[in-house]
């Protein structure tokens, strides 16, 4: 039967190895190419592994997603994409029709003996969650400190003063969010004519090389990505490597 084409594509056959983080991140990498995306939703459970939903904000988006991306090896398993067969609640409440769900009297039963099991050991699960997220912000804060306190110094123009270097089958990328990965890279450039590989820098997350077969190829990847957001607040910068 087929499925009204709609804002939120689903997404299965994804390999199940990868953590929930690093999935979203990566649905994220490939598919915001093709439009403003609301949300994903990825859930570790026995149900929903090996699953996703991407939610676009218009359906023009959707569609270019499933066509450009059907059957794309992500991390070594082709994807199988097709319309969700229902709006996502976020798109529902956009649209006014999204009407809450009733919880089933067997999940209210289970969430009063939860309630009552919590109760005793509240102090204890309160400081689990609170440590979690601490410990993410401390590792954040190395990053936005020193450009915080780098203006006089470190007066931005420098990478952005460097002049154009001459065309060059290696791109140097600049700009890149710390969870960048190779896997991650290749990906996004591997859909383009011509491409070799990509190497990462030691010690750098910010930075990685990218090779193509021919300085043609190289520049039609450098045109078409440039700008790219691999996270909403990291555009990515592309540049001719030196020869």
């Amino acid at each position: 039967m087929d499925i009204r084409p709609n804002q939120t594509i689903y997404i299965n056959n994804l390999n199940e190895k990868i953590k929930k983080d690093d999935l979203k991140k990566s649905l994220y990498a490939i598919f915001s190419q093709f439009g403003q995306i609301l949300d994903i939703v990825a859930m570790k459970t026995l149900k929903m592994r090996g699953q996703a939903f991407v939610i676009f904000k218009d359906i023009s988006s959707a569609t270019n997603a499933i066509r450009s991306m059907q059957g794309f090896p992500f991390y070594d398993k082709p994807m199988r994409i097709q319309y969700s067969k229902k709006d996502s609640d976020i798109i529902a409440k956009i649209k006014g029709t999204f009407v809450e769900r009733p919880k089933r009297k067997k999940e209210e039963e289970g969430d009063v003996a939860k309630k009552s099991k919590k109760k005793s050991a509240a102090q204890k699960q309160a400081a689990a969650p609170v440590m979690a997220q601490v410990q993410p912000v401390a590792q954040m804060a190395p990053q936005v400190q020193p450009a915080a306190a780098a203006p006089p110094t470190a007066a931005a123009p420098a990478p952005t003063a460097i002049p154009e270097q001459p065309p060059n089958q290696i791109l140097f990328l600049t700009n890149l969010p710390e969870e960048t990965n190779e896997m991650m890279l290749s990906m996004l450039f591997n859909q383009f004519p011509g491409f070799k590989e990509v190497r990462l820098v030691p010690g750098r997350h910010d930075i990685a090389f990218v090779e193509f077969e021919n300085e043609v190829q190289s520049a039609a990847a450098k045109d078409a990505l440039q700008g790219f957001k691999i996270t909403p607040s990291n555009a990515m910068k592309i540049s001719f490597a030196k020869k």
